[in-house]
């Protein structure tokens, strides 16, 4: 019986150790609920002076608080630390924000991140400036782009698509009022087809006419051919399709030059630059162009061929310059763009302010994408391993930057998403002539078997 109690009071704590273990492995949101973070405000709150201390981020006392300590408690008067606010549990991490003191700065915490880390016992520790003298620090308890999960909460507004998470656990929002245009890049399998996949179905669900240039005879956007307005599956399509989409962009700034020629005592509100300000019946759709493997429409033949390949760039040239007023916006993808393509390449990559770059082959192609926006992540960028596909790197023309990983979505998935938002194609009849196949052919009308014949009575 003795034996049975030993083993019976053995067996518990060892099972909730094998369970925690488990749960560290598989399910580790489990784990952070119910052990990680516990133990990491414990940490947090019982070593916050002492690590702050170690890690330089503390600052001699104002006189004032000198004199009151060495008169109310005689004792020594320590350093203090950033002053702290409440400690916000989420379902990935911490949040805590910070009172700089006089003469510290965000860059200062930010430099002790890693400390702070190996401190109190998180997966990572991100700093972010509220206002001048509040920072946050996001404490994320695990490796969230290991399974990607996104929020059921991350919606968007119109063209505005959460199509990723950050390694800090916030959303990675595609917004194409704030960033018209986009270049992907990414090697065969680093994931940039899923992030493609993600932002079409995301666009799908909104009033947007999806517009696509698939030089590889389709085989990437055809199976979302029920939501496009317009589907281009090699060069000749292609070149036959942007000279349209130009003549739309044209067509929409008469519409705006109308609007700005009313009369004089109109109101300012009623005065506009571009297509937002249009009232909503006169507004037209916003139109997103996609363009797989990019590279496709700059390479040529033979010499015939330089000529037509000069008219495209152009004309995407003219899209990413003017093309936002218009409410028309670019996402361009390929593998490696830079100017080896030919004429053009670089004016056209330096109109596309939004930059997403997967696992590529060498540290040029990251240069391509990062280089010229935000230096400092070409390495980041370099380093994606190719076990971890839909990793990547996110710049803008802010300098700023983030690692991100894009969820799993079936390609089934994604194509019953289109088919299901097939009736909110909007209404372009300039793209018309460019419908994809399945969409414009009616059902064949039914073949008698036999001659009919006249009923007699």
């Amino acid at each position: 019986m003795s034996e049975l109690m030993t083993l019976a009071e053995l067996g518990g704590p060892l099972a909730l150790l094998g369970g925690a273990v488990y749960a560290r492995k598989a399910h580790p949101s489990v784990y952070w609920a119910t052990v990680g973070l516990p133990a990491s405000v414990a940490r947090l709150v019982g070593s916050y002076s002492s690590t702050m201390d170690a890690c330089g981020l503390t600052v001699q006392p104002s006189r004032l608080r000198a004199l009151a300590v060495r008169a109310t408690t005689r004792r020594e008067v320590r350093p203090v630390p950033p002053r702290r606010g409440l400690i916000r549990p989420t379902s990935t991490g911490l949040r805590v924000r910070l009172r700089l003191a006089p003469g510290q700065e965000p860059t200062d915490v930010a430099a002790s991140s890693e400390r702070l880390r190996h401190a109190w016992g998180v997966h990572a520790v991100h700093v972010r400036e509220i206002k001048p003298g509040v920072v946050e620090l996001r404490l994320v308890g695990f490796d969230v782009l290991r399974n990607v999960r996104m929020s059921r909460r991350a919606g968007g507004d119109l063209l505005a698509v959460p199509v990723a998470l950050r390694e800090d656990a916030t959303v990675f929002v595609r917004d194409y009022r704030a960033v018209p245009h986009e270049l992907v890049l990414g090697a065969t399998l680093s994931g940039k087809s899923m992030f493609l996949r993600n932002l079409l179905t995301g666009l799908a669900t909104q009033p947007v006419a999806l517009v696509g240039i698939d030089c590889k005879r389709g085989v990437e956007l055809a199976p979302f051919a029920p939501r496009l307005s317009a589907l281009a599956t090699d060069s000749d399509e292609a070149a036959e399709l942007l000279p349209v989409l130009v003549k739309e962009m044209e067509d929409r700034y008469d519409l705006i030059k109308v609007r700005q020629g009313i009369a004089p005592g109109t109101p300012d509100k009623e005065l506009t630059s571009d297509v937002w300000g249009l009232p909503d019946d006169e507004r037209p759709p916003p139109i997103v162009l996609f363009v797989d493997e990019v590279a496709e429409l700059f390479l040529v033949a033979s010499r015939k061929d330089e000529e037509r390949r000069d008219e495209m760039v152009t004309q995407l040239i003219r899209l990413a310059q003017l093309g936002r007023a218009a409410g028309i916006y670019l996402e361009i993808c390929g593998q490696r763009f830079g100017a080896e393509l030919g004429k053009g390449a670089t004016m056209l990559r330096a109109q596309l302010s939004g930059r997403v770059c997967h696992r590529v082959n060498d540290e040029a192609s990251a240069k391509m994408a990062l280089g010229d926006i935000a230096p400092e992540a070409v390495g980041v960028a370099s380093t994606i391993p190719a076990e971890r596909p839909g990793l990547s790197v996110a710049g803008d023309t802010s300098g700023g930057w983030a690692r991100m990983r894009t969820p799993y979505l079936s390609l089934t998935d994604a194509a019953a998403i289109c088919r299901e938002a097939a009736d909110l194609v909007p209404d372009v009849p300039a793209l018309s002539p460019f419908r994809p196949l399945s969409l414009t052919s009616s059902a064949p009308s039914p073949i008698a078997v036999t001659e009919p014949r006249p009923a007699t009575g």
